[in-house]
């Protein structure tokens, strides 16, 4: 039986201090983080307007690891390009943003980075198995995308089911939405691998006094681990 994969902490920086993100990139990964996620918004796709290219290119400098950018906009096509040169290392589209998902995911790996398919907490896993094949990881989405700090939706049936299609094949399952050391446990059960935390993990803390976000991230990743039988 192959062991479940090591739990990956992605902090959003929606959640950190927008007037000084480079040094909340800096004290999150000092404090344990494993990838950072920037999760970008058009006003459009979703009720919510925060950064693009520029912003992404400025905390590059700042990020030693994996630079995670979720693109909750449409078009997505037009836009690959600049944030692959921006630094991102994982290019996350929704597959809701346009009729040529399989397109999208081939221009993302055509710019060498890796690519990332999104969910909507109401859209099922209908289409998805023709697409696992392009894909590096599949986000799902278990808060409905355009704020931060939404109450948790339980949708460990979904992930069970997207788990049990993806095989042995070496996709993350990363879920974005109201994890908590609470809720974690029951994504990593259903075959999560990747947690990305908002104010769970910038809660009580700040770049200058960072303790709080280690014992956050320690917090959620020691229930994650202990929930698949394995030791944070």
């Amino acid at each position: 039986m192959t062991p479940p994969p090591s739990i990956k902490i992605a902090p959003s920086i929606l959640a950190a201090d927008f007037a000084d993100f480079g040094a909340e990139c800096r004290a999150v990964e000092l404090q344990g983080a494993d990838w950072i996620h920037v999760d970008v918004m058009d006003g459009h796709f979703v009720p919510n307007i925060t950064f693009g290219p520029a912003t992404c290119a400025a905390i590059r400098r700042h990020i030693r690891g994996i630079m995670d950018v979720h693109l909750m906009i449409a078009p997505v096509d037009p836009y690959i390009a600049a944030f692959a040169e921006a630094g991102a290392d994982i290019i996350t589209a929704h597959i809701e943003a346009g009729p040529h998902i399989h397109r999208t995911l081939q221009a993302i790996r055509a710019t060498g980075k890796k690519a990332g398919l999104a969910l909507n907490p109401g859209t099922g896993l209908d289409g998805v198995e023709h697409l696992l094949d392009l894909t590096d990881l599949i986000c799902v989405m278990t808060v409905n995308p355009g704020f931060g700090g939404q109450s948790f939706i339980d949708l460990s049936a979904k992930v069970r089911a997207l788990r049990a299609m993806i095989g042995d094949r070496p996709i993350h399952i990363e879920i974005d939405g109201g994890i908590t050391s609470e809720t974690a446990p029951l994504m990593t059960r259903a075959g999560a691998d990747v947690l990305v935390a908002g104010s769970a993990v910038f809660k009580g803390g700040s770049a200058r006094s960072p303790e709080a976000y280690g014992q956050n991230i320690r917090a959620i990743r020691t229930a994650a681990e202990a929930a698949i039988g394995r030791a944070a």
